[in-house]
């Protein structure tokens, strides 16, 4: 015979224990904001409410990769053919800022016309095998939406890529109307080339293994570029920046200050122009 007060204790812990699981996720939580994070662990949505960016006014020295991805997220917005994007290239250059600058810029332009904005949803890298599951939800839902995959890359013996190759393209369920996914990553093929050629020495047929690697890539329509800054690309993202926050200083020493702070970091970029100008917007605070 079961004891009343054991049962009751253990319906009291039952319940406490749902309500602590986390709700599974619902298709209509895309419409709490712009930006979403989806946690694989959970599978659940997270709005965020202020995600981070910067305009695309402060891209600098971008142009050229800016109106393609300009045009794609357009398209996608407005129900026309659209292609999953790969932003490669090098480090610090504006390439996760460009996707979010994009979304923001084309937002803005569905609600001017009166239409609904696209929702941006990053899914981390080690979540990749959640993907089929944000799939499916996502079929419930008419809201065309972006997929970001933040610095996407693979090591030797990850299938991950495998999944995501079949989803992107080749899968028996396809991928959803609404959806296109956009990548960034420091790796043109997104693997090291380390791996490609080792799997060279041991295959049967080392052109089909070097195939079954990159072929990924290819399931990206979009693939574009972003080199290392050249001193005038820099010094105009340092100018923008400035600007922006309206800097009481000299053009000249501003110039100065920027290439001595560059030279240290050993490096021109987006990112090291930022940083310049967090450190100058505090010293000039002071």
């Amino acid at each position: 015979m079961t004891d009343p007060a054991l049962l009751t204790a253990l319906t009291r812990i039952a319940d406490s224990l749902e309500r602590m699981a986390p709700k599974p996720a619902r298709a209509d939580a895309l419409d709490k904001a712009d930006v979403h994070y989806w946690d694989g662990a959970t599978e659940s949505l997270h709005p965020i409410t202020n995600p981070s960016g910067v305009p695309l006014r402060l891209l600098r020295g971008l142009d050229r990769q800016i109106a393609p991805v300009l045009a794609n997220t357009r398209h996608f917005a407005r129900g026309f053919p659209a292609n999953n994007v790969m932003l490669w290239g090098a480090r610090g250059m504006g390439k996760s800022s460009l996707v979010k600058a994009a979304l923001t810029a084309i937002n803005t332009e569905q609600r001017e016309r009166g239409e609904a904005p696209l929702a941006l949803i990053e899914i981390p890298r080690d979540a990749l095998a959640s993907l089929p599951r944000l799939l499916a939800l996502l079929r419930q839902t008419s809201r065309r939406c972006i997929l970001f995959c933040d610095d996407l890359s693979f090591e030797s013996q990850d299938a991950d890529y495998k999944s995501l190759k079949s989803v992107l393209d080749g899968g028996v369920a396809g991928r959803p109307d609404n959806v296109l996914l956009y990548a960034t990553s420091n790796r043109r093929h997104l693997m090291p080339r380390d791996m490609i050629e080792n799997e060279t020495g041991s295959a049967i047929n080392p052109s089909e293994a070097i195939e079954e690697k990159v072929s990924l890539s290819d399931r990206f329509g979009l693939w574009i570029g972003l080199y290392g800054a050249t001193q005038d690309d820099y010094l105009a993202i340092v100018n923008a920046y400035a600007t922006d926050r309206n800097l009481p200083i000299d053009t000249e020493e501003l110039r100065r200050r920027a290439l001595q702070w560059a030279m240290a970091r050993g490096s021109r970029s987006g990112r090291v122009a930022a940083q310049f100008i967090d450190n100058l917007s505090a010293e000039l605070s002071t």
